[in-house]
């Protein structure tokens, strides 16, 4: 026989401690790798930012019912372009198939948010348009082909295409019977306008007390038949 000791064997409760601990290892392995292949966060992440920045349908094509506006030539308050209203009146990303709209079909009305207007009181210009047809049509209503301009007689006292800057075409898809109003009234800060004279403060303010001016308004080539009164106190 030799001299060394006989080898001694471990407990049972040594065994089970290390398949326990084996056991353990194989399956913090098998949860890193099933982290790393499911990626389970990535549908939290879609559902908190995805939803939000990708547009859908509606959102990019929109429903044709407002209009933008062209720039204000107020000197100050109103001398920002108003920008293309939301979700509404373009269609972005697509080019409607229907055909141009016959100016036969389309009526054109100049609006105002009041009658009458008091010392101070700015009038508010809208257009509002309406496709007469029996078939849908396009039309570009974007602030290139829009004009609004007030006049006393034989007398225009103010043009909105004298002061615009950077107008803008917007193609649009009308339904049969639609209307579509402006996305936000345009203000006359009731002074005369010119060409170049856009930043002058001083611009000749139109005479009060009771006098009579008229809107006119034109869009996409079509004018309104009949212009819109309002009263300056």
């Amino acid at each position: 026989m030799s001299g060394q000791s006989p080898r001694r064997r471990h407990s049972p409760a040594v065994y089970r401690r290390r398949r326990i601990v084996l056991l353990i290892g194989v399956l913090v392995v098998a949860a890193v790798i099933w982290l790393l292949v499911a990626q389970p966060w990535r549908g939290s992440a879609d559902d908190g930012t995805g939803a939000g920045t990708q547009a859908t349908p509606a959102q990019t094509q929109g429903a044709a019912s407002d209009l933008p506006v062209p720039n204000s030539t107020a000197p100050a308050a109103s001398g920002a372009a108003t920008p293309p209203p939301e979700g509404d009146a373009a269609l972005p990303t697509e080019t409607p198939t229907a055909p141009a709209c016959a100016e036969g079909d389309i009526a054109v009305e100049a609006l105002t948010d009041m009658d009458s207007y008091g010392s101070g009181q700015n009038p508010q210009l809208s257009i509002r348009l309406t496709n007469n047809g029996d078939t849908a049509c396009t039309m570009n209503v974007g602030t290139t082909t829009q004009v609004f301009s007030i006049s006393s007689g034989d007398d225009v006292w103010w043009r909105s295409t004298d002061c615009q800057s950077a107008p803008s075409d917007m193609l649009v898809l009308l339904a049969a019977g639609q209307t579509v109003t402006s996305a936000s009234p345009l203000t006359w800060d009731r002074t005369r306008s010119a060409v170049g004279s856009c930043a002058d403060p001083n611009r000749q303010a139109a005479p009060g007390g009771g006098a009579s001016y008229h809107l006119a308004v034109e869009i996409g080539g079509v004018s309104s038949t009949e212009s819109k009164q309002l009263l300056l106190y």
